[in-house]
């Protein structure tokens, strides 16, 4: 039955070939997101370990992140932190520069949108190199939060940023796995 489950949800997901570069297959939730059935599956998949227990925030990643986050918090009667793009915050923030690729990026947090000692639950569509959520358990636990897990729905093992939050004390919990970039 939970590889059925598995098996439907990883058919739900749209695969790009060759976007946004060649070599690159790109993992499109857009799919998912429109097939209400998968769309429940996978909010109800990630939200499933944390029911019951004490999660006072969930902070999405931009922008895929906020619609996943966005239902977990619903479900699991949280709070829900954005975290963005450099300068699409109005109010006082926290921001952190992170390697890429090619390049850098900088993500960042409302400085009271953690209060010390919360917990929070990172989301996100799809764990590849790890730079933003690494970024973001780094932003999270600067504002004194405790990461009690990172959550998402595709996870690209060979890539390796799992294990990078693995490394930092994260937990991680993804719902489907994809071989290649």
């Amino acid at each position: 039955m939970e590889a059925r489950k598995h098996n439907a949800l990883k058919d739900s997901i749209r695969s790009i070939p060759d976007y946004p570069k060649p070599g690159i297959i790109f993992r499109d939730i857009t799919t998912l997101l429109s097939d209400p059935r998968a769309f429940r599956r996978a909010v109800d998949s990630l939200v499933h370990p944390f029911a019951g227990g004490q999660v006072d925030q969930v902070a999405g990643i931009e922008a895929r992140g906020f619609i996943l986050g966005g239902a977990v918090a619903h479900q699991l009667s949280s709070g829900f932190v954005p975290i963005r793009k450099k300068g699409k915050l109005p109010h006082h923030k926290v921001s952190l520069s992170y390697a890429l690729e090619y390049g850098t990026d900088e993500i960042e947090i409302h400085v009271d949108a953690i209060k010390k000692g919360d917990r929070v639950l990172l989301v996100d569509d799809l764990i590849a190199t790890g730079g933003t959520a690494t970024a973001a358990v780094t932003l999270l636990r600067q504002l004194g939060a405790e990461v009690v897990a990172a959550c998402f729905v595709i996870d690209l093992p060979e890539i390796g940023g799992a294990q990078k939050l693995r490394d930092l004390g994260v937990q991680v919990r993804t719902l489907v796995e994809f071989e290649g970039h």
